[in-house]
């Protein structure tokens, strides 16, 4: 299928808004950083209520917010870690994905600014994201919500932290996980997959971008073998939650986000898999301008009221 009708002008927005800049690989991480940032919504969705928080992590404090859905609970949790390469990225710029999945999933969301690359590099992102974890389902009542009906969820890098936070808390029989959330997520660092090659320009996100993105995340690539950098390495996939694994047809990321979900599914775990055709990387956030995007959305809060059920 051809780039949707909706995605073209939005292609062309995008390489206009970079024409005159260096390539992603070669700015200045400060430089990057402030290109990558949209403006806030307009009209952001309401929920019940909304509060920042700080909360114990294995390096100091880690900044947290919170979205609660109207009503009395106790509501479902999801611990959501935002995408951005694991170098870029914050509460804000997700603020509008958790503020939906909230909404739509009548769920606690709880979104994790975890640290980010070069400053601290891997394991800090997934240290952080399993640390926060552990703070939700401990923590549970104070929430109003129910500690037995967690999830993990996380769009690209965040992806991966979810998938890894999966990963972690059978490994170390930590809390108990309902369900994992996998938006077009990142699960090998070798970027050698086909759709790399397919769509390694002129979508988006960029093979360069991806990596750039491990160099700054990765002490040594050496570690890109390890599971909790790259769960597609982990061997052993039994006795993982259920899985709901989004992919978009025009994504370097798309190969490994299903080659991941075929992973879990031989392992004997339950996975939706669901390829959009037509869209690109970050479509899901992208909800107020793309049909899919907010289907995409509705699915996945689908998905976590049947696993929350």
């Amino acid at each position: 299928m051809p780039l949707h009708p909706q995605v073209e002008p939005m292609i062309e927005l995008l390489n206009q808004s970079m024409a005159g800049l260096p390539a992603t690989d070669v700015m200045e991480i400060s430089t990057v950083r402030e290109v990558s940032l949209a403006p806030p919504p307009l009209n952001p969705t309401p929920v019940g209520r909304v509060e920042d928080r700080r909360i114990p992590g294995p390096a100091g404090e880690i900044p947290v917010r919170i979205y609660t859905p109207e009503g009395s609970g106790p509501f479902p949790l999801v611990a959501f870690f935002h995408g951005g390469g694991f170098v870029l990225c914050s509460l804000e710029t997700h603020d509008e994905l958790c503020r939906a999945m909230c909404r739509d999933a009548g769920a606690v969301v709880v979104s994790v600014d975890y640290r980010l690359a070069p400053e601290a590099k891997y394991p800090a992102a997934a240290d952080d994201c399993y640390a926060a974890t552990v703070w939700c389902a401990a923590h549970a009542a104070q929430l109003r919500a129910d500690p037995a009906r967690l999830a993990v969820a996380g769009d690209s890098a965040g992806g991966n932290l979810a998938a890894v936070t999966a990963l972690r808390a059978r490994d170390l029989r930590g809390p108990q996980i309902r369900h994992q959330v996998l938006i077009y997520p990142v699960t090998q660092s070798e970027c050698d997959t086909p759709s790399y090659r397919e769509n390694a320009q002129g979508y988006g996100l960029t093979v360069e971008a991806m990596r750039w993105f491990w160099a700054h995340y990765l002490e040594s690539p050496a570690q890109g073998r390890e599971p909790y950098a790259s769960p597609a390495h982990a061997g052993n996939f039994a006795g993982l939650p259920p899985a709901t694994v989004i992919t978009a047809q025009y994504d370097p990321l798309r190969d490994e986000g299903e080659d991941y979900a075929a992973q879990l599914r031989a392992a004997g775990v339950p996975v939706l898999l669901k390829r959009y055709d037509g869209m690109i990387h970050g479509f899901v956030s992208m909800a107020d301008m793309l049909d899919d995007g907010r289907a995409a959305q509705l699915l996945v809060a689908e998905q976590l009221k049947v696993a929350f059920a």
